[in-house]
């Protein structure tokens, strides 16, 4: 039996397992405000798997170039196989294929840049259910709810948006925040913009009718 607060929920409300799912978090949560609008401070970037690098090797246009990261968090270049790019920053990359390569070439100098990146899963903010479109976000500093709700495209028509859930993960517990996304959205009520933080994540349920 789902919990429910003692609302009664119409049938179609649970079509899928995942709204369903979604419904029970979200009503079964503590009824807990959302945490201080104070910023976090982003940690130096660290490579995920799926990020797309730009490595240039300095006088060497020849192993310059652009890749992938693997799902396994690796990658291939000319000369340098299978390097571990997952949970490293560009600088820590950068120092590890420059000591690959110097093995075939004098003093090389190499630089990593991120071109198109989303980070290790720890340092995602995920958004699901009722948005337009549900995904994992890079976390970036002084990062808020209204800035994700924006890189979501909004919450959808079906969306109840005032019983949204923010869950949050520290060392030994878990805590979950209420959040007014309909009155932040559809009534500029800017007071219910939140602060976000690395590993966040953000449950908005459908509207049961």
């Amino acid at each position: 039996m789902l919990c429910t607060r003692g609302i009664r929920v119409r049938p179609f409300a649970f079509r899928f397992g995942v709204t369903a799912v979604l419904a029970c978090l979200t009503a079964c949560a503590p009824d807990r405000p959302p945490p201080p609008m104070g910023a976090v401070t982003a940690p130096e970037y660290q490579i995920g798997p799926g990020d797309s690098l730009y490595v240039f090797v300095w006088r060497n246009p020849e192993l310059s170039l652009t890749t992938p990261v693997r799902p396994d968090g690796r990658f291939s270049m000319p000369l340098v196989e299978d390097v571990v790019a997952i949970g490293r920053t560009p600088r820590e990359l950068a120092d590890d294929i420059k000591q690959r390569l110097a093995t075939y070439i004098k003093d090389p100098a190499v630089t990593v840049m991120p071109v198109s990146f989303i980070g290790p899963f720890d340092q995602q903010v995920r958004v699901v259910g009722e948005a337009v479109t549900p995904r994992a976000l890079p976390f970036r500093a002084n990062m808020t709810v209204l800035d994700a709700m924006i890189q979501v495209g909004g919450i959808t028509k079906y969306a109840a948006g005032d019983r949204a859930k923010l869950v949050r993960n520290t060392p030994g517990t878990q805590d979950t925040y209420s959040l007014r996304l309909d009155s932040l959205l559809n009534y500029g009520e800017i007071q219910y913009n939140v602060a976000l933080a690395p590993g966040d994540i953000l449950i908005i349920p459908q509207s049961y009718f």
